[in-house]
């Protein structure tokens, strides 16, 4: 059990209804006190460690309610091909050919995050652009959202795709002039992907030991893993229990069975794994569905068609509707959470209506709090229904920051500005649970705090200024609004007496310095139950010196 630590010497924020304190006392893993020094230092005991904030601020600790934590682990040791860092197209060849070099003959070369808009080609690497810089071994890069990537001729040879092959439901395979391009979309992605050695267990432990040690120098207690054994089937369950075992967990997890036909969902249901919310280290809690694709790649499902200029269509839908609603049934009777991909409106409507549908007199929706993942464009009447229902909006607002311009470019300022409206939200009663859904962007959560105080992109474009928050609501959707979407907000999600002293100490009150001010922020220390899992300056063996 944690020691008792005073924290005090800066502003500590309790919550969006609690507002600030000046002092937190944390004993037996718990917030013990809260409120001015005084009354707080009467109340700790002889030899409590004490921390001097100096000016800085303490608040709950972020909760990453969408990400893929097990890939983001296994990408730390991937090629990166993210924006941030490579802009050319040659930059993408040179550093597969540089990681093709090192690999041992015939081995898989794997890169992740590139983005076509970003690219100086302004459109997505080939197969034969690969082949050039790696001959001999199988090449796989995944652009930034996860919903497609391209694979050079090794690695469709070794997956048995060939001009014949044909589309599968709900993915496409490119050709240009009858000739495979090497871009996969989609579902179409796992014809690829199975033909991938697995990693293994050891491996897998050490990528969830190696992302959640990152996520904490973060300020991160709880993170998720939103499609568990879309990389190496049910043996992923095995590895994250293993870690957990061995004490290499490091936030508190929200696992989310990945519930396509191609998932694990019915295998692990076969096995005798149930919704389980009893351990909070490892809550075994929904089941993830697709129902399109991404925005910036043009397979979010639409009901009015992208810019002709970007290539027009209206998405791809993952699922007829029969198969989708059949799933969300399926799942919903089981007595799973249902985390359901969809970004564009007619997406989210399909989902929506299979929600609707999979409720009954034996079965209601009331208190399920079934959420649909990204929610990026919807409607004023699908808000409606979300929010009669319990069914929860769980965004990403870095994704304004981050493709904001190239959803100007596919579907026109109006549409782009009215994306992921966090406010409207807000004033509605929804919960929305703010996260990044890395890899796909970056964990970082101080960028997304900047998009959710600017609704700037990374360009400085402004989308839909009507739609921004105040410091302290961004906070609140980062933190309870995830608790809340995880059923624990009665445990974490504020600094108030009783709850988990989930905590994070960051270098810089954010709450009364400049948006632009947070893109130089960091987490100096990170408590999960009173216990340090960062600690960026040694404030803890200071205090205990």
């Amino acid at each position: 059990m944690s020691e008792p630590i005073l924290l005090s010497g800066g502003r500590i924020f309790r919550g969006l209804a609690g507002g600030f304190a000046d002092a937190l006392l944390i004993a037996d893993g718990r917030v013990a006190a809260i409120g001015t020094k005084d009354e707080v230092a009467g109340m700790a005991p002889a030899g409590v460690r004490q921390v001097d904030l100096g000016g800085r601020v303490a608040i709950p600790a972020f909760n990453e309610a969408h990400m893929h934590l097990l890939p983001y682990g296994l990408g730390l040791s991937q090629v990166n091909l993210r924006a941030e860092q490579v802009k050319t197209l040659d930059e993408v060849l040179r550093r597969i050919g540089e990681a093709a070099k090192k690999a041992p003959k015939g081995s898989w070369v794997l890169g992740r995050g590139y983005d076509h808009g970003e690219l100086d080609i302004g459109r997505h690497p080939t197969a034969e652009e690969l082949d050039r810089v790696s001959p001999d071994h199988p090449v796989y890069i995944v652009r930034t959202c996860g919903h497609m990537g391209v694979a050079n001729s090794a690695a469709m040879k070794a997956a048995g795709v060939g001009h014949n092959t044909p589309d599968p439901e709900g993915g496409a395979i490119e050709r240009k002039g009858g000739k495979l391009t090497g871009l996969f979309m989609e579902r179409a992605k796992r014809l690829i992907i199975d033909a991938m050695p697995m990693p293994s267990e050891d491996h897998m432990v050490g990528a969830i030991e190696a992302a959640g040690r990152d996520l904490a120098a973060r300020g991160f207690a709880t993170a998720s893993d939103m499609n568990v054994g879309m990389t190496a089937g049910l043996h992923e369950i095995g590895a994250y229990r293993r870690a957990l075992a061995e004490g290499r967990l490091m936030q508190r997890m929200w696992q989310v069975l990945a519930g396509n036909p191609e998932g694990i969902a019915e295998a692990a249901w076969n096995e005798g794994l149930r919704p389980d919310h009893t351990d909070d280290m490892l809550a075994w809690g929904a089941v993830k569905v697709f129902g399109d694709g991404s925005a910036g790649g043009l397979t979010a499902a639409f009901f009015d068609p992208y810019l002709q200029s970007a290539g027009g269509g209206t998405g791809i839908f993952c699922f007829p509707d029969e198969t989708m609603h059949r799933l969300l049934a399926l799942y919903h009777r089981q007595g799973w959470q249902l985390d359901i991909h969809a970004i564009g409106d007619a997406a989210i409507e399909q989902v929506l209506l299979g929600m609707e549908k999979a409720g009954a007199p034996d079965a209601p929706l009331a208190g399920r709090r079934h959420r649909i993942e990204h929610c990026g464009f919807l409607n004023a009447d699908q808000r409606r229904r979300m929010k009669a229902n319990g069914i929860i909006p769980v965004p990403q607002p870095v994704f304004m920051y981050e493709f904001g311009d190239l959803y100007v470019k596919n579907l026109g300022m109006e549409r782009a500005a009215a994306a992921y409206p966090m406010r409207t939200w807000l004033e509605e009663g929804h919960h929305p649970a703010a996260s990044s859904d890395s890899p796909v962007s970056s964990v970082d959560p101080f960028g997304n705090l900047f998009t959710m105080l600017t609704r700037k992109t990374n360009k400085g474009t402004v989308l839909g200024p009507e739609e921004t928050l105040t410091a302290e609501q961004a906070v609140h959707c980062y933190t309870w609004c995830g608790a809340y979407s995880q059923f624990a907000e009665g445990r974490r999600g504020t600094l108030e007496p009783g709850m988990l002293a989930d905590v994070a100490v960051l270098s810089k009150d954010i709450f009364a310095i400049s948006p632009d001010e947070l893109l130089t922020t960091e987490a100096d220390l990170t408590l999960r139950g009173g216990e340090p899992i960062f600690d960026r300056h040694g404030a803890l063996r200071a205090a205990a010196a």
